[in-house]
């Protein structure tokens, strides 16, 4: 059986950014399909399927934020967003609506390259151990079915996102281990290179957000000063 190409969709209404990033995507054998701002972006992603999305913030009709918005309403699909490297905020109002990743302009297509195999990478991967695994990983109320990739908190489904699963699964898949921002970035999107460690802590908010009753006070998901994060022990500890 011959590998499935993944399907990219790039949104951006700079021909100029479309014509650089698609060339070395499709260099790398990715099928790229192409939209010049959100509207279509969105016609496009309901007509079909993609592996991953990649979209600018600033565009007519439809920004970034609201095409990200829409499409995390419908999908888990991956997705990265291009900002602006003198809008700080825009970065975090991404990972905060959904976004999975972030490259701020300018930027290498070296560092593009790197992002986009890191998430397709991972996505994949995580399909072939759904398909090989059988079993759920349980701790106390949280239910986690790798090969669903869903998530039952008390009996009811929680809805993560790509990255969000992937950060839950490596932190309760070791209960009890603490891992560092630099670790779960490197766990999650292949390596930490170029990314801002508050990456980790919006993804973590969002978590303990859905899973927690109180997020002041969480029972799962735990923070280790000066270090990082770990998953409460079966035993409480």
């Amino acid at each position: 059986m011959t590998e499935r190409t993944a399907r990219i969709l790039l949104v951006d209404d700079e021909q100029s950014i479309q014509e650089l990033l698609s060339f070395p995507l499709r260099q790398d054998g990715y099928e790229v399909v192409q939209a010049s701002d959100g509207r279509e972006g969105l016609e496009l992603f309901r007509e079909s399927t993609f592996d991953l999305v990649v979209l600018d913030v600033m565009m007519p009709r439809m920004d970034g934020f609201e095409l990200c918005q829409r499409l995390r309403a419908r999908s888990t699909v991956p997705i990265i967003m291009l900002t602006a490297k003198s809008e700080e905020v825009d970065k975090i109002v991404g990972l905060e609506i959904g976004a999975d990743d972030y490259i701020t302009k300018p930027f290498s297509v070296r560092e593009f390259r790197s992002r986009v195999k890191a998430l397709l990478r991972r996505s994949a991967l995580a399909s072939e151990v759904g398909e090989q695994e059988e079993e759920l990983i349980v701790n106390d109320q949280i239910r986690i079915n790798l090969p669903k990739r869903r998530v039952l908190l008390g009996g009811e489904t929680i809805e993560l996102t790509f990255v969000e699963f992937e950060i839950l699964l490596a932190l309760a898949g070791s209960p009890g281990r603490v891992w560092s921002r630099d670790q779960l970035l490197s766990q999650v999107w292949g390596n930490s290179d170029y990314r801002d460690p508050r990456t980790v802590d919006v993804h973590i908010r969002h978590l303990r957000e859905k899973l927690e009753a109180d997020t002041r006070e969480p029972n799962y998901i735990l923070t280790v000063r000066g270090v990082g994060y770990r998953f409460r022990e079966p035993d409480g500890s």
